[in-house]
């Protein structure tokens, strides 16, 4: 089972003003003058919010400081599974949607770069999506209350669903998926990834961005062309310690000069031969073999015995689907 992301470390709350304030430092969110598609799946706890929203919710209203640190020690010994000790955390919730939020908006910090790499994602029709484990309705609130309500919808969020009680407003997560983890992001990017397969007709597949900050996004990590690791965090360290090739970064500027790079190089090279080398040469083949019109051969271009070798610990083959590749994601250029 995949580890729980690690909490970040506590910083200094800032105020809608300092954000405002610190918007001369920010890079430009022009569009860039590329036809590359891409495509934006991003972590939400601890890569675009600072804070864990559960964790902030559990430790002013639910089950405490200590409970949820001895909680999330079951989930990293494996005593417990990801889901069952969220179902408990959740649980312990039971005050309004809306006191819960007036608890949370005093105690969060966003990236404060991402509000101009969202603007320019919309400037240059990149999809930005979230992938997260938490809870969509909270995720939503948090966004509006950063970006505003208009450019907070151009944000899809993939997150599981909650139902409150309806005599004591206990709080229950609906689950995306029926596993372990309650959601399994790389099958979310799997799914998109499906449909991509079934509505292209030339074989041009959005590049796959990730970015995460945990272990629990390894995952999803795996299945994109770039990964952006948090600097200084567990996701990063776990790449360092398995020599797994990723992009860090400190704030969503720096992910956004890099993609800029990317996405001009790239174009370039489309109207050659392949791929820069920057690219997941496995995510190229997914690629090339995934127009409408093309066979899904790809896997077996992939000799058997690197198929485990990415990350084997999180490796699970899906049940009638072994011509699902597993690529690593992209090097730091």
């Amino acid at each position: 089972m995949a580890p729980i992301a690690i909490t970040p470390p506590t910083i200094e709350v800032k105020s809608l003003e300092s954000l405002s304030q610190r918007r001369h430092s920010l890079v430009d969110a022009s569009r860039i003058g590329t036809k590359r598609k891409i495509i934006c799946f991003s972590d939400f706890d601890g890569t675009i919010l600072m804070q864990d929203t559960g964790h902030i919710l559990f430790d002013n209203l639910g089950c405490g400081v200590e409970r949820r640190k001895q909680l999330d020690e079951q989930i990293h010994n494996g005593e417990r599974s990801f889901r069952d000790v969220s179902e408990e955390m959740w649980g312990s919730l039971d005050v309004p949607f809306d006191d819960g939020f007036e608890v949370m908006k005093e105690a969060m910090d966003l990236d404060r770069d991402f509000q101009t790499f969202h603007k320019f994602c919309i400037n240059n029709n990149i999809p930005f999506n979230v992938i997260s484990a938490g809870l969509k309705p909270v995720l939503r609130r948090v966004l509006d209350h950063f970006l505003g309500e208009e450019d907070s919808q151009h944000i899809n969020i993939v997150a599981n669903e909650v139902t409150m009680h309806p005599d004591n407003g206990q709080w229950k997560p609906v689950w995306i998926h029926d596993t372990e983890l309650g959601h399994d992001k790389a099958k979310s990017i799997n799914d998109w990834k499906d449909n991509a397969r079934l509505t292209s007709d030339d074989g041009t597949i959005p590049m796959i961005i990730f970015i995460g900050d945990g272990v629990s996004d390894l995952p999803a990590a795996r299945e994109a062309d770039v990964l952006f690791a948090r600097r200084g965090l567990r996701l990063e360290e776990y790449c360092l310690e398995h020599n797994i090739p990723y992009i860090p970064f400190d704030t969503f500027a720096d992910i956004q000069k890099r993609l800029i790079t990317i996405a001009k190089l790239d174009d370039e090279k489309t109207k050659g031969e392949g791929l820069p080398s920057n690219f997941n040469p496995r995510a190229n083949m997914w690629r090339r073999a995934s127009s409408r019109n093309a066979v899904p051969v790809f896997a077996a271009m992939t000799p058997k015995d690197e198929k485990m070798f990415i990350w084997p610990e999180a490796f699970a083959p899906l049940s009638g689907r072994e011509d699902v590749d597993r690529p690593v994601a992209a090097p730091a250029a």
